[in-house]
């Protein structure tokens, strides 16, 4: 007769090595934080976000004719389907963003045009495509809830100027897109997250990019991950209203 042995089980992921990677590298107690080598120091101080992206998504930094390139694909893909639109205005004004943009994620891949390939140079074009789509979507939901019209992309700007074009309804000042240029490089990629780890798992079922970001969102939304994000700024928020003292 076999015999049952007790295992140890750990709680979620703690302590545990799922994977290695090649482009993220952290350590929390050091605060090292790095991409494909890079230290996010350095990064931050000379990158911009799309030179981050094309690191990221292809191995190296640019030269100047790839950064263009990139730059002019990223561009062109500031578009959304009618359709989307049309779902956009029929979410209900109370849904919170994450959750809005759990949803219309998922509904992208009904029109992206490599929607039955997933290989790796089409799963790139998924990539800058949602890049470019998802900020779009972020932006516009905010101005609708709002009962603001919706503002036309300007394919000339960087990625986080146009954001904040489309997020404001003017053009922003140079230190407001240097700023979020480089919150979006601080954020670009930070390894095993638990976000990244749903990623990754619903890939690994060879599913397509749009479920495997889909998933991610959904975990990211949560408070003990991205949620923690909202949280702080909620109370940043409070102790503006109440003109305390944040120190």
């Amino acid at each position: 007769m076999a015999t049952m042995t007790n295992t140890h089980a750990s709680k979620g992921l703690e302590g545990i090595v799922a994977t290695t990677s090649s482009i993220c590298y952290i350590d929390g107690d050091l605060g090292v934080l790095a991409y494909r080598g890079y230290d996010i120091h350095d990064l931050a101080d000379h990158s911009t976000f799309e030179e981050v992206c094309h690191l990221l998504w292809f191995g190296h930094l640019p030269n100047a004719d790839e950064l263009m390139r990139l730059k002019w694909r990223m561009a062109e893909e500031r578009k959304l389907d009618a359709s989307i639109f049309y779902r956009l205005q029929l979410v209900p004004r109370h849904v919170p963003p994450m959750d809005m943009l759990r949803t219309i994620v998922s509904a992208l891949s009904y029109y992206d045009p490599e929607y039955n390939k997933n290989d790796h140079d089409a799963n790139i074009n998924k990539a800058i495509r949602l890049t470019s789509q998802m900020s779009m979507i972020v932006a516009d939901y905010d101005r609708i809830r709002k009962g603001k019209p919706v503002v036309e992309p300007d394919r000339s700007l960087s990625h986080a100027a146009n954001f904040l074009l489309l997020l404001n309804g003017a053009a922003p000042s140079k230190v407001a897109e240097r700023a979020l240029d480089i919150a979006l490089i601080l954020h670009a990629d930070h390894e095993l997250n638990a976000s990244t780890f749903a990623a990754r798992v619903t890939a690994a079922t060879l599913s397509d990019m749009h479920s495997a970001v889909t998933s991610a969102i959904g975990t990211l939304k949560g408070p003990l991950h991205g949620g923690a994000n909202e949280a702080v700024f909620k109370i940043l928020k409070e102790i503006d209203a109440n003109g305390a003292d944040p120190v």
